[in-house]
């Protein structure tokens, strides 16, 4: 028997999980909003004619609990619920923010409820009402055993994969994430900065880095980080190295530090992939030094 679930706070990451818990198979306990036409918009959408403003008039009943609310109401929200009884015993209260832990819920447990963290390592921003944003990703999870479990069966009836992490180290995962896709997205536009002054249009620059940016994604699935590197630092090539310091001075002297620190943070890596000697590896270091 599927458990029963109430929703706190209905934007975007609330209205989609209850539509999508609701499509599972769970029981919606009630939905609560701050805003009344949110919790009032997505009841009608999953036929959930439970619904309010006031957080523990719909979760007193729900063994399953999610506050969904912005980052930085999510610890109040919780006390307010627990100040006012509001967790059944033996219930599970999540939140699924990506860079706070579990422990933000401590308050849930006077009532003696347990907590967690639920994190689907997704954006929900282009999210259509249809569509199932779990399906196929990484869900990470943390928290107490009980909810650990809890979670992991909510996350594989909506479709997605589990990652438990270490509660201590919840923003460390927060930040390899943000690296893997907003920095990513940095890396890219100093590419393209590079290349425009090359010559290429701007509108043009991922015709031509594109395959090579897929490419490379490709090798560190198929081989990892270590393996899938090439080019100069990983040859030894100090020569071109030194060159590419000397263009991007005379070209483009405001990128330069950002070309520097990244070619310092891959000697290591070239390193370790058995390419680059010692010898080479001072020289480049010299080169890139800041």
């Amino acid at each position: 028997m599927k458990r029963s679930c109430a929703i706190v706070g209905c934007g975007k990451v609330g209205s989609t999980l209850a539509r999508l818990m609701a499509r599972a198979g769970y029981d919606l306990a009630g939905l609560a909003s701050k805003s009344l036409s949110s919790a009032q918009k997505t009841g009608e959408k999953t036929n959930c004619d439970i619904f309010g403003t006031i957080p523990w008039e719909v979760t007193l009943l729900a063994d399953v609990v999610f506050i969904t609310t912005p980052d930085g109401k999510i610890e109040e929200t919780c006390r307010d619920i627990a100040e006012n009884s509001g967790f059944k015993k033996d219930a599970a209260v999540f939140h699924c923010s990506g860079s706070l832990p579990s422990t933000i819920l401590s308050s849930a447990k006077s009532n003696n409820a347990v907590i967690g963290s639920m994190h689907p390592l997704q954006s929900f921003a282009a999210v259509g009402e249809t569509e199932n944003p779990f399906e196929g990703i990484v869900v990470a999870v943390e928290g107490e055993a009980a909810a650990v479990q809890i979670a992991r069966d909510i996350a594989g009836a909506l479709g997605g994969n589990c990652l438990t992490l270490k509660t201590e180290a919840k923003m460390l995962y927060h930040a390899s994430a943000v690296v893997a896709s907003n920095y990513f997205v940095t890396v890219q536009n100093l590419a393209v900065q590079l290349i425009k002054a090359a010559g290429i249009p701007e509108k043009d620059a991922f015709e031509v880095l594109g395959p090579l940016v897929k490419g490379t994604l490709s090798n560190i699935e198929k081989t990892g980080t270590v393996k899938a590197l090439t080019g100069p630092i990983a040859r030894g090539d100090v020569e071109t190295v030194q060159d590419h310091v000397k263009a991007i001075q005379a070209w483009k002297p405001e990128l330069l530090q950002l070309y520097k620190t990244l070619g310092r943070y891959t000697l290591p890596i070239a390193k370790a992939a058995g390419g680059l000697s010692e010898e080479a590896g001072r020289q480049m270091n010299r080169h890139l030094a800041e």
